[in-house]
């Protein structure tokens, strides 16, 4: 996998005696305690990994297309986390910095200065210890629900609004749960992104289409050993032959009939991210 990095998704660090900021089953399935992160980062590290941000690994791929070659310390991981909960800053930032590695972090405008979820000034502070922000949307909705209006808005809005706040460029877009469609990809474009990541799973390449990149869903209980796996791109194929049967499921259903039916027959909630 010399050619592509595999794109980790995280979400919300569970601490002891700390409440998550959500509690219903779907969102606290995606929820990873805060020391299984920690061994994860250090799996990882010990493994050989350089985990990276999402413009890093980009540029790391425009600079490999131009010269045939970029200098390789070790293979790539790319390690995101969606919503912007608190959690960003006081856990998984410290671990990353620890190890040196690097991260983007989505956030989602209305959640910022709700109870769990980062300030005005936690995310001011994550953007200057170096971390890149990306935008999770303005409120988390499902886009393939709106007009091209409010689609529109939910991108450009909450790229000029993150902007405001960090005093930095907002390049990259995480669909919220995961729901990409080829307006998304056109209305991101028109607002000036680089990129856009999915719920897709896969290996990204600089082949890939930037405006519909692949992720990993790293979920509740998951061990560091197939963190690692995944990274190298091992088991992909089968987890992404599930993915697509749950796509189309959602697209014949509904999104609102499909998480009240995986929710009763799976026992799991909708995806998150």
């Amino acid at each position: 996998m010399n050619d592509g990095a595999v794109f980790l998704m995280y979400h919300e660090l569970e601490l002891p005696g700390r409440p998550l900021c959500e509690d219903e089953r779907g969102y606290v399935r995606y929820t990873v305690a805060a020391d299984d992160f920690r061994q994860h980062v250090s799996q990882l590290q010990a493994a050989g990994f350089v985990a990276t941000s999402v413009g890093d690994a980009l540029s790391d791929f425009d600079a490999k297309t131009e010269s045939g070659a970029t200098e390789q310390r070790g293979p790539r991981v790319v390690i995101t986390f969606d919503d912007g909960c608190e959690t960003d800053l006081l856990e998984a930032a410290p671990v990353l910095k620890e190890a040196n590695f690097g991260a983007t972090f989505y956030a989602t405008v209305a959640h910022i200065n709700r109870r769990g979820y980062l300030s005005e000034r936690q995310l001011r502070e994550l953007s200057d210890e170096g971390f890149e922000i990306g935008s999770h949307s303005l409120t988390h909705s499902y886009l393939h629900d709106f007009t091209d209006e409010r689609v529109r808005a939910e991108l450009r809005e909450s790229k000029e609004r993150l902007e405001q706040l960090t005093g930095r460029r907002v390049a990259h877009f995480s669909c919220p749960g995961g729901r990409w469609d080829a307006r998304v990809a056109r209305f991101a474009r028109e607002a000036e992104y680089e990129s856009v990541v999915t719920s897709r799973i896969g290996v990204n390449t600089r082949a890939t289409d930037r405006f519909r990149l692949s992720r990993v869903a790293v979920t509740r209980g998951v061990a560091p050993e197939e963190v690692v796996s995944a990274a190298r791109g091992e088991g992909l194929a089968m987890r992404r032959a599930r993915g697509a049967v749950l796509d189309v499921a959602k697209r014949v259903l509904g999104n609102s009939i499909y998480e009240r039916l995986r929710s009763t027959v799976f026992g799991e909630g909708a995806p998150s991210g």
